[in-house]
């Protein structure tokens, strides 16, 4: 098993440290939900298919990630509270060299 530590502010502006499973395909929104750091219903409403923006969150360290899919950036400039650093979690999927990422919940919508 190969874990990162992933670094997460809630919307209450608490930061968590979590260990983050890079060998199990999740993505960051799954991760999210699966330490419970946004209440059910309001994070991957849509299920991880980047057609809600409910999992939108803020990318605060400068690790390279990849590009913005067509559907990611539609469904962003359609989303309340959009910064330039502006992700939906569902698209970053969790692997080894996001070693150390900082990221925080966008508001809820």
């Amino acid at each position: 098993m190969s874990d990162i530590k992933i670094k997460i502010t809630d919307r209450e502006g608490v930061q968590h440290e979590v260990d983050a499973p890079t060998d199990m395909n999740m993505n960051l929104m799954e991760l999210v939900r699966s330490y419970e750091l946004a209440p059910e219903g309001t994070i991957g409403v849509c299920g991880g298919m980047a057609m809600c923006a409910s999992c939108q969150c803020y990318i605060d360290s400068a690790h390279e990630l990849p590009e913005k899919s067509d559907d990611e950036e539609a469904m962003l400039a359609e989303a309340f509270y959009v910064k330039p650093n502006s992700r939906l979690g569902c698209q970053i999927h969790l692997e080894p060299t996001l070693e150390g990422l900082e990221v925080t919940l966008a508001p809820e919508s």
